[in-house]
């Protein structure tokens, strides 16, 4: 039976769907112990859990980067991390917070990407999201953007709501980006059950403005820090993908609500992509003639977003550097 047709056992979406309130985690969601939710996936000693058992360092040297992987898959939930990005020269270094199915759908996998792409001194971490869907790689939907805050200086939660008909990606209570599924995007949207990871690796050959600047190994170790890791969504058992469990989710009812944006929460949202994004694949010109059918172009944004330097995505061709790595690298010339 192909894919596609698997009829997940889950509960309405109702139980599911939650919004972040105005502190940097929802209600009634426990912060898990690593070991609870989380195992190692590599990286030797590049890993080190802290004493307090709640919180993970991943060190990239010249040796190797790191980085650990949920226990369970999910199908749609919540999922978040409270991150503080290595500080000083950060050129080349990647830090990804990201689901994928890659390991079990080689051709036809799925992804929700946080990467930090770093910089060179004097200049802050780039935030980009990207999404994709049964193998659409030809079909980049990544978003680029600046934060208000330096996130090497202090911790921040970064976090994933995924359904089946939208995702929507968090910066501490702000949503800066909100997916809703389309007919036009069909089996582009990510709809398979994926694991949650975390890495830290070298990413000098397209990282920063397009490869120019390397990671520098005398600044070595680069310390990406984790915490507050929250694990709230459907856990598909591997063996029979039929099956989930989501007795659980109906447990917290004051967590779950309504599928959608608050009015207030929408201005925010409205106002950090005016403020912060630098980058949206629905104006790439050079990638695309033609905007993939999802986007909605609106002429002000377009012309705010034309003082920035053009992005080229090296015609969609995809980097492939092992399981160790983030699977959903594209090349990009600009800083």
């Amino acid at each position: 039976m192909a894919f596609s047709s698997f009829s997940f056992l889950c509960f309405p979406l109702s139980f599911i769907l939650l919004l972040l309130p105005s502190s940097s985690s929802p209600p009634n969601l426990p912060i898990l112990f690593f070991d609870e939710a989380y195992t190692h996936l590599f990286g030797d000693h590049n890993l080190l859990v802290l004493k307090d058992g709640k919180s993970v360092h991943l060190h990239l040297d010249e040796r190797t980067g790191a980085g650990f992987v949920s226990q369970d898959l999910y199908l749609h939930g919540f999922f978040s991390a409270s991150i503080k990005l290595p500080a000083d020269y950060s050129a080349g270094v990647v830090v990804a917070f990201y689901m994928s199915n890659g390991d079990m759908f080689e051709n036809n996998h799925d992804e929700i990407d946080f990467e930090f792409l770093g910089n060179i001194r004097g200049k802050e971490w780039r935030v980009q999201t990207n999404i994709y869907g049964n193998g659409s790689t030809n079909v980049g939907r990544e978003e680029r953007y600046g934060l208000w805050f330096d996130p090497a200086e202090d911790f921040h939660q970064y976090s994933i709501l995924w359904t089946d008909s939208v995702i929507i990606f968090y910066v501490d209570e702000v949503p800066i980006r909100e997916v809703k599924r389309t007919a036009s995007m069909g089996g582009d949207f990510p709809s398979k059950p994926m694991t949650l990871y975390a890495t830290i690796w070298d990413g000098s050959g397209w990282a920063t403005n397009g490869g120019k600047y390397k990671v520098n190994y005398k600044y070595a170790p680069y310390i990406a820090q984790f915490s507050k890791f929250v694990l709230h969504g459907c856990t598909v058992d591997p063996i029979d993908l039929h099956f989930s469990k989501c007795d659980d989710l109906t447990q917290n009812s004051e967590a779950t609500i309504p599928n959608d944006i608050t009015t207030a929460k929408t201005r925010k949202m409205e106002s950090f992509r005016r403020k912060h994004m630098t980058y949206s694949y629905c104006y790439d010109r050079l990638r695309y003639k033609i905007p993939p059918a999802e986007c909605v172009i609106v002429p002000q944004e377009a012309e705010r977003l034309r003082k920035f330097d053009p992005v080229t995505f090296g015609k969609g061709r995809r980097h492939h550097r092992g399981k160790h790595h983030h699977s959903s690298q594209a090349e990009f010339t600009s800083a």
